[in-house]
């Protein structure tokens, strides 16, 4: 392992564990606008966690070592994600890190681990919240891969760094194949990061929970642990459609100037998709459950559509 990708795993971890939470923030605040309401403040993440990080963690005597265990799994997982997605500078290879079906495998590792910690309780909202996750995991995930070949196909590689390469090296935005796969990627953002239509991440009614439900039965620091994975999770997706369709920035090597210009305009452009975020969710209303896979059809679709656009032309 050389020093470039030393340099790389701990500046590109510590970017994202360091705003992440602010992304998420910034949803927030976006939807309490569209609301009329003055929302949270930015930090009010930032806050939470620390909290939650004093907090005591309380167990259900039904519960095994899996639900202490899964939070460490969760986070683990997301933290290994995010060598897979540079967001300042694209380091020299490494053998395996960067391919886009491992990054998949990573995150549904989290997924998996979480739906049984729902379970691991007893308790009813925990197993109903795993019940939907997987019936919805069952759908999505073969779209998703679709969705992931369809980008392999569009930019001639299975690696991120190789793509982020290609795209910084051109203008994406022109090309009709990169601009459709980036609608499939941004709904992806929406259904991986349990957002609405899909799930309604600041509901209180547990009837309609699904992300949320399984969650329930954790405090403390494994909170705060599951917390920081989801905001994690839904960085490293957000910086897969921005620097395949924006990647103006992006160093191509590890200098002090490139990196610090490159985490000032990711941070732009991510607060901007973090805006666009909050409009789409504060649009629309959630979804009935049997309605999902007409939204699920629409990324199969406009994936297709890209693969037969880079097959045929």
């Amino acid at each position: 392992m050389n020093h470039s990708f030393i340099a790389y795993a701990l500046v590109n971890t510590a970017f994202a564990l360091a705003f992440s939470p602010l992304f998420v923030s910034m949803i927030k605040k976006v939807k309490a606008f569209t609301q009329g309401r003055q929302g949270p403040p930015l930090l009010q993440f930032y806050y939470i966690i620390a909290k939650l990080f004093r907090k005591e963690r309380v167990y259900s005597s039904n519960s095994s070592w899996l639900m202490r265990a899964t939070p460490y799994i969760v986070i683990s997982s997301t933290l290994a994600a995010t060598l897979f997605v540079p967001f300042l500078f694209i380091p020299s290879p490494m053998a395996g890190i960067g391919k886009i079906i491992l990054l998949k495998y990573n995150l549904a590792a989290g997924r998996f681990f979480m739906a049984l910690a729902g379970l691991d309780a007893g308790s009813t909202f925990g197993g109903m919240g795993s019940s939907r996750e997987m019936s919805i995991s069952a759908v999505i995930e073969p779209i998703t891969i679709i969705a992931f070949a369809a980008l392999a196909f569009t930019l001639n590689t299975t690696s991120i760094h190789e793509m982020f390469e290609r795209t910084s090296s051109s203008v994406p935005f022109l090309n009709p194949a990169v601009v459709l796969i980036s609608v499939s990627l941004f709904l992806i953002l929406i259904v991986e990061t349990a957002r609405i239509p899909i799930d309604n991440p600041e509901t209180h009614l547990e009837l309609t929970m699904i992300h949320e439900a399984m969650l329930l039965e954790y405090s403390g620091r494994d909170l705060a642990l599951m917390e920081v994975a989801h905001a994690l999770k839904q960085t490293l997706l957000m910086g897969i459609l921005i620097n395949i369709l924006l990647p103006f920035g992006l160093s191509q090597g590890l200098a002090a100037g490139g990196i610090i210009v490159a985490a000032v305009l990711f941070i732009a452009k991510a607060s901007l998709l973090s805006v666009l975020v909050g409009l789409f969710e504060s649009s629309l209303a959630k979804f009935r459950l049997f309605s999902l896979p007409g939204l699920f059809a629409m990324v199969f679709f406009l994936s297709s559509v890209t693969i037969l656009l880079e097959v045929f032309k």
